[in-house]
C-alpha cells in the first residue's frame, strides 16, 4: 500500500496526460488492495500503539514534544478512519465511468482511443482539471495512507541497526525466540548487489545477489558484503 500511494502521489503531481494515466492505474491498484477489513485493522493497531505510547508521557528520557505529535496524529487519523462510511473505495465503485476504465485497463491495449474515447477526452483536458479529479478520487483513501505511514514509521523505528558482514554474499542469524515483524537491510550504493531474504521462526537467511551482464539472470555474490541489519517489531 505504501508503494502504491507513493506511485500515485508521484504521477499525480506531474503534468502530462501519460503521468495522470499512470496515477489512475495506481489508484485502481489501491482500490483492489484496500478490500476487506483493512480499515478496522488499522484502527485496532493505531489504538494499540496509542495505549502503548501514552504511559511514556512521564518518562524523562522521551522527547515530550515528539511523543505528543505522534499521539495527536494517531488520534486524528483514527477519527478520520472512523468517519469513513461504507466500504472502502465504494465512491469509486459507484462511479460507472471510472469503473469502465478500470475494467478495460487490465486488458493489454484495452484503453485505446477507439475503445474509450471518453477517457482520452478526459486526458486531453487541462492539467488542473485532471489533477482535481485525481485528488477527489484519492481523498477517501488518504486516512488509510496516513494510518499506514504512522504504523510503518513506528515499526521501522522500533529496532536498532547492527553492522553485519555476509561471507561470500551469504548471512544467517538465529532468531533465538525473538519476534521480528520486519527486517531492514541497508547497504552502501557502491555494492553492486541486492539482498534476497527468507526467514522462519528459527533463523534469518540473507543472500546478496547481483544482476548478470545486460541485466541477465541474477547470480550470487562471491565476495564479503557489509550491511546494516535491523530487526523491527511493534
Amino acid at each position: 500500500m505504501e508503494d502504491l500511494f507513493a506511485k500515485h502521489a508521484h504521477f499525480a503531481a506531474l503534468d502530462t496526460p501519460l503521468d495522470h494515466h499512470a496515477a489512475l492505474l495506481a489508484l485502481f491498484e489501491i482500490l483492489e488492495v484496500a478490500r476487506g477489513d483493512l480499515k478496522s485493522d488499522l484502527i485496532q493497531e493505531l489504538e494499540r500503539q496509542r495505549l502503548a505510547l501514552e504511559p511514556l508521557r512521564n518518562n524523562p528520557s522521551v522527547k515530550s514534544d515528539a511523543l505528543e505529535d505522534v499521539l495527536a496524529n494517531i488520534v486524528d487519523t483514527v477519527g478520520q478512519l472512523q468517519s469513513l462510511s461504507g466500504k472502502t473505495g465504494q465512491h469509486l465503485r459507484d462511479n460507472e465511468w471510472v469503473m469502465s476504465i478500470k475494467q478495460r485497463a487490465c486488458i493489454p491495449g484495452g484503453v485505446c482511443e477507439f475503445d474509450l474515447p471518453s477517457f482520452h477526452y478526459w486526458l486531453s483536458l487541462g492539467t488542473a482539471a485532471r489533477r482535481e479529479n485525481l485528488q477527489e478520487w484519492m481523498a477517501p483513501f488518504q486516512p488509510l495512507n496516513s494510518a499506514i505511514s504512522i504504523i510503518l514509521k513506528i515499526l521501522r523505528d522500533s529496532g536498532q541497526a547492527t553492522h553485519r558482514v555476509a561471507t561470500k554474499g551469504a548471512y544467517q542469524q538465529m532468531i533465538s525466540g525473538r519476534a521480528a515483524q520486519m527486517l531492514r537491510v541497508v547497504l552502501d550504493d557502491s555494492w553492486p548487489c541486492f539482498p534476497e531474504i527468507s526467514a522462519n521462526k528459527y533463523a534469518i537467511n540473507i543472500r546478496f545477489t547481483a544482476l548478470g551482464a545486460g541485466a541477465e539472470r541474477p547470480k550470487s555474490c562471491d565476495t564479503n558484503v557489509e550491511f546494516d541489519l535491523t530487526l523491527c517489531c511493534l
